[in-house]
């Protein structure tokens, strides 16, 4: 048997029902096997004794400290804390599903180590940090259009690999601003993979606990726990928006007649005013015509990714190509109202699309949330089938409702836990 093939067979043991001693142990001899292994008393000297003035954040595992190994290499040790019991499930299911995914658009594990009951994982030192730094942060330099651009396609591709290019569906369930990392050419790599889930090859959702941050969960997720790949499309279609905007969705300023950044978004693209989404710290370094239809074409994308049924959001396969074709030359569909905890929406039955206009859309801005039937007839029948339609909606928002209030705010971090 290939080293490879040996160190796949060893590596899928631990997602097997095992104890957790015997999965600690797996991971153990996967890093010993792929010579990842580093000694404790070399991390402890890369970061100064983990001095407080190398600590780059903390999370709900422990504290991140940034090290500088004798060779020369930058590194970020994540240091599990001792007292965190869902931090301790988080590291060793990112630790496995690090081990086995490369990609320039994922953050790089460079290695584990073990040392008595501390537990650490070493990874490449990005020198940009995170994404949120960049565009929430007071006093920050503003990201050029280009740039923001490339991050979106770069996120994009990391997403891609995750759901159709690695050896399994991986479903990251944590896209995020402060979750994109971006290194030294300003490439970005998804990182935490805490609360990330392999797919069974036969199944295209399941249903499990609710795990992520309030802002960024899709609406099917939020209320009943039914995961997917789509769940990350629309965090990624949160992300876009923002890196346009320059708002955080879950801090939306609400000077605006909106409760979100998403309907806001969706309210000015019906509007036709898709370019006023723009952050306008970047609207001021933007005239090129072809820019703006680009930055349109995104908010086009980025709502299309945040769609209320998951069904009519794209896969990230669809999203790489519309990012890949210069804008005017796509045809983009047209996106139904956002999705976000507590709405209802109605499937998209039919296939209309929309040849793209910068800033436009080829409806007006005659729908609202409170609309729940769309009558194309004046017959008798078709105002029954509307008003039984309406009694469904209703029936159907009712139990979604109940569903959302049972979910509630963990006071130790942004992270939902079911009632």
């Amino acid at each position: 048997m290939t080293k490879a093939a040996n160190f796949m067979k060893n590596f899928l043991k631990p997602f097997k029902s095992d104890k957790d001693g015997n999965k600690e142990e797996e991971l153990t001899k996967i890093a010993a096997q792929e010579q990842k292994q580093f000694l404790f008393e070399t991390l402890v000297s890369a970061t100064k004794g983990f001095h407080p003035d190398h600590k780059l954040g903390e999370g709900g595992f422990g504290p991140v400290y940034k090290g500088k190994l004798d060779d020369g290499r930058e590194i970020a040790v994540k240091k599990l804390a001792q007292s965190s019991g869902q931090g301790k499930k988080e590291f060793m299911n990112e630790a496995k599903l690090l081990a086995r995914v490369q990609h320039r658009n994922v953050v790089n594990l460079l290695g584990y180590c073990t040392h008595g009951a501390e537990k650490l994982l070493v990874y490449e030192y990005v020198v940009h940090e995170s994404l949120d730094k960049h565009l929430f942060k007071s006093g920050r330099d503003v990201l050029d259009w280009k740039r923001r651009y490339d991050i979106i396609t770069g996120i994009a591709r990391g997403l891609l690999y995750l759901h159709e290019g690695s050896h399994n569906v991986i479903t990251h369930r944590d896209i995020k601003a402060s979750n994109i990392l971006l290194d030294d050419k300003w490439i970005p790599k998804i990182a935490d993979f805490g609360m990330a889930r392999l797919f069974p090859e036969d199944q295209s959702h399941v249903n499990t606990r609710v795990a992520g941050t309030n802002g960024y969960m899709a609406p099917e997720y939020v209320m009943h726990g039914r995961l997917s790949p789509k769940v990350d499309v629309y965090s990624f279609g949160v992300v876009v928006l923002e890196l346009i905007s320059g708002q955080k969705n879950s801090n939306f300023n609400p000077s605006f007649s909106a409760q979100n950044l998403l309907e806001w978004a969706y309210e000015l693209y019906k509007k036709r005013k898709s370019l006023e989404v723009m952050d306008p710290t970047l609207a001021s370094l933007v005239s090129s015509s072809a820019i703006l239809e680009q930055v349109a074409m995104c908010v086009q994308i980025g709502l299309l990714c945040t769609q209320a049924d998951p069904r009519n959001r794209p896969s990230m396969d669809r999203v790489v190509v519309m990012l890949s074709k210069k804008p005017g030359s796509a045809t983009l569909e047209e996106p139904t109202r956002p999705g976000f905890p507590g709405s209802r929406y109605r499937s998209r039955r039919s296939n209309a699309s929309l040849s793209f206009t910068a800033g436009t859309s080829g409806e007006s801005n005659s729908q609202t949330s409170s609309s729940a039937t769309n009558t194309n007839s004046q017959s008798a029948s078709a105002s029954a089938s509307a008003t039984a339609t309406a009694t469904a909606t209703a029936t159907a928002t009712a139990t979604r409702s109940t569903s959302y209030k049972s979910t509630q705010s963990d006071p130790h971090g942004k992270r939902p836990m079911q009632g």
